[in-house]
């Protein structure tokens, strides 16, 4: 009390321990692990399944019995057919070729079986009789029990016995619980394992939302790529649509190559009407985070991964393409700070809302969009150029890697916010065949799009560029190979064959068990998706199959007009969105510059002039020109005139034209092509127009 230090005792550590507590707690555990106790004891929710199990069997088996006593008649009226006809003795006889003459013997012996037959039933119906008689009704109930008991007995289902399977039993259908033995049956049917192999359950079948979920290990040696590869087959064994059926390799610490995740839908997944996009209930959305994209056939949201890779989208029309496309631009339009090209080669209405909140924005599919989109390209190129030297500059804590990271994409002063270059239709531009030069070099735009655009691919996501490209079969002669070989994700709505499928998926995807031709074509919006990076199915998947969100035209806008709200309110908007008029190469303004122009100004060389001078008018007013007509016209040598037209850009072509004698196939110009090789070289003399 008085403040000075005093002795004191000892003191000792120690803690409360419930000793009633421990030992529920070991009871518990050898409870659980104990292996005289049977698995439905062990848990509740074991207990729950063999709880419905035995419900389930308890309904069932009157059922079951009918039936069995059903299938026992017929069993047993057939094994008294066949002994009373003497079935063996004459196959046998058959066999030896001695019918004949065993004829005498077979028909002595089929007699006698019939007196026996008679005589046990007269036997027999005179004792039960008399047991009537004596003992009153017990006896009929005994003597029914008991030969029910035996015909179910004989009748039960059992494969490959004769007499159990009906020759019209209606269709196949999977049972309403995944039974552990139709699931082994369904894979030896298949083919996935062999007769003799079996199934070890990892996890017990479950109610997953609207369906069964089951994990397995297959037998030594047998790969799970397999099982999804043969998805078809082990639908087929189980008499589900392959689209109910989901099969998916176990990956990761636990599982292994021969671990399966396996989820049957009830129905359809994709029947019920679409689910709208999500985004449209949040107020801003960070660029740097995946996309939401669609559910898969569970109902669990699958994200799309935008940053650091590029998107191809590949579909016959009418099936969803611009809807998924617009997925993905969405979560970049709520990101104030990001950046937005967008191209619209179809010239609709659906990207007409991107406008106001677009840095670029085009829509067109004439010659003079694609010459702007040309220029697009070009100033994406020097901006991500631009980007890598900026970088080389700052120190490691402001960029730790040659890449954008989401402070930089937000910092103004280094002007490097996340860009989407989004395209729809790119078909359109690749395939177009106006003449441009190069560094002296004679090109198409299409083909120095294709270049451009696989440059920006390789070297530009990492600057924080995203590329999403829309379009129709991409094939070789759509989309150059070296283009679609750097693009990062793919999504393949339904496609016609399974070729097309793997053109936008890669090469062998059927073969590994995705393909978009299967698809329905009631199943709007259903692709399978390859995603580039994580999503929630996990880092490792190949690919699944997602239903992308529906999103309509109001939707649309409502999430345009917000990201131009937040772009205001940052101070982010830049562009035509803010109608700002900033300078491109020039190259399309050259060409509408020309193109109104007078012929007569522009000294063109031959044969061109002549050409021009033949038509005159109907330069404008035509769309075709058989070469032979020109070729008389002109009084040339067909081959000389064909060569230097070529070198002049023109390219001949051919169509089908009316005539006297009816439609017929010639080789000629379009007056297209002759009216872009005009600007082609009244252009070459603008400066900034020949070089890129």
């Amino acid at each position: 009390m008085s403040g000075e230090l005093v002795p004191a005792e000892q003191v000792f550590e120690g803690e409360l321990v419930d000793e009633r507590a421990a030992l529920v707690r070991r009871v518990e555990t050898t409870w659980r692990y104990s292996r005289v106790v049977p698995p439905a004891l062990k848990s509740r929710e074991a207990l729950k399944l063999a709880a419905k199990d035995a419900l389930a069997w308890v309904l069932r088996a009157p059922l079951r019995c009918v039936s069995a006593v059903g299938r026992g008649l017929v069993v047993a009226a057939r094994g008294w057919r066949n002994w009373v006809r003497v079935r063996d003795y004459r196959d046998a006889a058959e066999q030896s070729e001695k019918l004949a003459d065993k004829f005498v013997e077979i028909r002595a012996l089929t007699l006698f079986r019939w007196k026996v037959t008679g005589t046990v039933l007269l036997a027999g119906g005179a004792v039960i009789t008399v047991a009537w008689v004596l003992y009153g009704d017990l006896v009929l109930w005994s003597v029914g029990g008991v030969g029910a008991a035996v015909l179910a007995i004989v009748g039960r289902a059992k494969d490959g016995s004769p007499g159990r399977k009906s020759v019209l039993a209606g269709p196949r259908t999977l049972t309403w619980t995944m039974d552990s033995q139709v699931l082994v049956d369904a894979f030896r049917d298949a083919k996935l394992i062999g007769k003799d192999e079996s199934l070890r359950l990892v996890d017990r079948a479950s109610r997953q939302g609207a369906g069964w979920a089951i994990t397995v290990d297959l037998p030594a040696t047998r790969k799970a790529a397999d099982v999804v590869k043969h998805r078809e087959d082990l639908a087929s064994a189980l008499a589900v649509d392959e689209i109910q059926l989901s099969v998916e390799r176990v990956r990761g610490n636990g599982g292994h190559a021969g671990r399966v995740a396996m989820w049957v839908a009830d129905e359809d997944p994709y029947a019920s009407p679409p689910i709208g996009t999500p985004l449209l209930a949040v107020e801003r959305w960070d660029a740097w985070r995946p996309v939401p994209f669609g559910t898969n056939a569970r109902g669990r949201r699958i994200d799309l991964p935008l940053v650091w890779t590029s998107v191809l989208i590949g579909a016959i029309p009418r099936q969803g393409k611009t809807m998924a496309e617009r997925l993905a631009a969405a979560g970049l339009i709520l990101d104030p700070y990001a950046r937005l090209y967008v191209a619209d080669f179809k010239n609709g209405k659906d990207w007409q809302a991107a406008e106001q909140v677009a840095h670029r924005f085009m829509a067109g599919d004439d010659s003079e969009h694609v010459l702007a989109f040309l220029d697009w390209l070009v100033e994406l190129v020097a901006d991500v150029q631009r980007r890598y030297r900026r970088m080389q500059d700052l120190d490691d804590v402001t960029c730790p890697e040659s890449k954008v990271t989401p402070a930089m994409s937000r910092d103004p002063s280094l002007d490097m916010p996340i860009t989407a270059l989004i395209v729809d239709e790119v078909h359109i531009a690749l395939e177009d065949r106006t003449p441009v030069v190069v560094q002296g070099k004679k090109l198409t735009a299409g083909e120095q799009i294709g270049e451009l655009l696989t440059w920006l691919a390789k070297k530009a996501p990492a600057a924080g560029l995203v590329l999403v490209l829309a379009t129709q079969r991409p094939d070789s002669n759509t989309i150059p190979s070296k283009l679609r070989a750097v693009l990062g994700s793919r999504f393949a709505l339904r496609v016609m064959d399974w070729r097309d499928s793997n053109i936008v998926l890669g090469e062998q995807m059927n073969t590994r068990g995705y393909d978009s031709s299967r698809l329905l074509p009631s199943h709007k919006g259903v692709g399978i998706l390859r995603p580039d990076g994580e999503t929630q199915a996990g880092a490792d998947v190949l690919a699944l199959t997602v239903r992308t969100f529906y999103m309509p035209n109001e939707d649309w806008r409502a999430i345009c007009e917000r990201g131009r709200a937040l772009r205001e309110a940052e101070g982010t908007l830049t562009g035509q969105a803010a109608g700002q008029e900033t300078p491109l190469v020039h190259r399309a303004e050259a060409a509408r510059e020309i193109s109104g122009a007078s012929l007569d100004e522009i000294e063109l060389p031959e044969p061109l002039a002549a050409v021009v001078d033949y038509l005159g008018d109907g330069l404008d007013e035509r769309e075709f020109v058989p070469t032979a007509e020109l070729v008389e016209a002109l009084n040339v040598e067909p081959t000389t005139f064909g060569k230097d037209m070529g070198d002049l850009g023109c390219r001949p072509t051919r169509q089908y034209v009316q005539e006297e004698e009816g439609t017929r196939r010639v080789r000629g110009y379009l007056t297209a092509n002759i009216r872009a090789a005009i600007v082609e070289i009244g252009s070459s003399g603008l400066p900034g127009v020949d070089q890129l």
